[in-house]
């Protein structure tokens, strides 16, 4: 006989224990899952003290229901997690005292307790019932309160979680001028909640699920049913389903499991700290996981083009948009190119620059005693080192390390001849034409400008060029999800051009992208220019 039917037999038999088999107290790794409640509420709470054993922030409140010393009950919960306003005046309050409905036309009794408990006593606006141990516990530490009823193997689990939470403040990663301030916060009711605000449509489906073996962390996929393909939905699900692992702390701890590439620098997997970002993808037919305790929040399929669209290119004049969206395509090029290709032609091919500049930049070279790769390397690291000290500093130290320290260090090694003034004047062309890329998308451009250096040092344009073409290759090569990560450039959809490096006015983009939308493509009412 398995300890587990040892367990049940001696739940029923009221017989006291010590929760042991096998010589070993009941923890949560040696208590199966298939494991149930007993009837004796004696052994359902020394089991549960033994699973929590050394966990002083947990409560065990053991009570008489409506003055009946024959009916006890218990709760259980964790101090900090729960309510504890309602736990006092919706619950103990609640069935401690002599209620009127439960004596006129009928008695109380250890038998219909449970009944009398879960259809008149409790005030909680959501409850539900298991008979397994494991919910219980989950419920437990997820801030739910468990409620047994003495002669009864079922518990009740009360939904009043309640725990400290930061407030909804602007995005910290996504700055716009015209439109929502709001992002997302650490709790996922929050998250959730602040997505459903912003489509309001039966449609829009949530579901949970726990990750991490340890943390059972929730996660939650959101998706508009009628606009996603299904396919999209299906495969999401399959990806989450094979993770396993002990915790889940933050999104990048999935992201790195369902991405399709996940040797590339480039991110298949976008995330997102704004919620009117999410609500805008949702819309085009893709999918959002949202993870609790992080604000960022991943959507898929993702595509190289978001790298240079912001959300307030949607909330502002399009003609004013395509300005900035061909700036922002011309500061990624200069981000990527400008200093291999000052390499290059300085190391390689003088005869491409005019005379009087050449003369210039030989002037300044001419005390420089490196050469002029390793100049610029040492000052693209020199820069790396202040931008990242700047984002980990607090705030008021930050900026003036990122500033003060570039202005100083810049003047400093040219003053004393380390490098020369044009390189200082490239590498912060460079590093400030980086900050118009999205983030994700800027850290891979940063991550690539080193090899091609290093091809520009050694083989000149040719290098470059040859890096370029690889990087191109690499790209075409990438999907997300299944999709092509360079869609709809390559392979080219001309109506979902509309909303690349341009961006033409809402009345005119009739239909959601092609290669995210299932069968309900059609989003605006045809002929509605003003």
């Amino acid at each position: 006989m398995t300890w587990f039917k040892k367990l049940n037999r001696r739940n029923k038999s009221g017989i006291e224990n010590k929760n042991k088999v096998g010589g070993s107290q009941f923890t949560t790794d040696n208590l199966p899952q298939e494991a149930s409640f007993g009837t004796e509420l004696d052994g359902n709470m020394s089991l549960l003290k033994d699973v929590f054993k050394d966990c002083s922030d947990l409560i065990f409140r053991e009570f008489i229901m409506a003055q009946r010393d024959q009916i006890k009950l218990a709760l259980i919960y964790v101090d900090g997690l729960t309510n504890k306003s309602q736990v006092s005046e919706q619950i103990m309050r609640a069935l401690s005292l002599e209620l009127p409905v439960a004596t006129e036309n009928e008695e109380i009794t250890k038998a219909n307790a449970f009944h009398y408990v879960k259809m008149r006593g409790l005030c909680i606006h959501q409850i539900k019932e298991s008979e397994k141990i494991w919910d219980a516990i989950d419920a437990i530490l997820s801030g739910d309160t468990v409620l047994l009823v003495d002669g009864h193997a079922t518990a009740i689990i009360n939904g009043n979680r309640e725990w400290e939470s930061r407030g909804i403040e602007d995005s910290k990663t996504e700055v716009v001028i015209r439109g929502p301030r709001e992002a997302f916060v650490e709790t996922l009711l929050i998250n959730t909640s602040m997505i459903r605000r912003k489509i309001k449509d039966p449609n829009l489906k949530i579901e949970m699920l726990k990750l991490g073996k340890r943390t059972k962390t929730d996660v939650a996929l959101v998706y508009l049913k009628g606009i996603i393909k299904n396919e999209l939905v299906k495969e999401a699900k399959k990806r989450l389903k094979k993770i396993e692992i002990d915790g889940v702390l933050e999104s990048n701890y999935i992201e790195e499991y369902i991405v399709d590439t996940p040797r590339s620098p480039f991110s298949t997997v976008f995330n997102t700290d704004r919620p009117d970002r999410v609500a805008a993808n949702l819309l085009e037919g893709r999918l959002a996981i949202l993870v609790d305790g992080t604000p960022i929040v991943l959507t898929v399929p993702t595509f190289f083009i978001e790298i240079i669209q912001n959300p307030e290119d949607y909330y502002q004049n399009y003609q004013f948009s395509i300005a900035i969206r061909m700036l922002r395509i011309f500061t990624l090029f200069i981000s990527l190119l400008v200093p291999p290709l000052y390499i290059a032609i300085i190391a390689y091919h003088q005869e491409m620059i005019p005379t009087p500049l050449l003369l210039s930049i030989a002037a300044q070279r001419e005390a420089v005693p490196f050469p002029l790769f390793l100049e610029v390397l040492s000052m693209e690291i020199a820069f790396e080192i202040l931008r990242e000290a700047g984002l980990r500093l607090p705030r008021p130290a930050g900026q003036a390390v990122s500033i003060v320290g570039a202005l100083i260090i810049g003047q400093a090694a040219v003053e004393a001849g380390l490098v020369a003034a044009s390189t200082v004047i490239v590498v912060a062309l460079t590093g400030i034409a980086s900050f118009t890329v999205y983030y994700s998308g800027n850290l891979a451009i940063r991550l690539l400008r080193f090899p091609l250096m290093f091809l520009s040092a050694f083989l000149g344009l040719f290098g470059m060029i040859s890096g370029v073409i690889f990087l191109v290759i690499h790209l075409a090569s990438l999907r997300s999800f299944d999709m092509p990560y360079l869609s709809p450039l390559a392979p080219s959809r001309l109506s979902s051009l509309k909303d690349t490096a341009v961006r033409v006015p809402w009345w005119a983009m009739l239909n959601r992208p092609q290669q995210t939308s299932g069968a309900n493509s059609r989003r605006i009412k045809p002929r509605q220019e003003p």
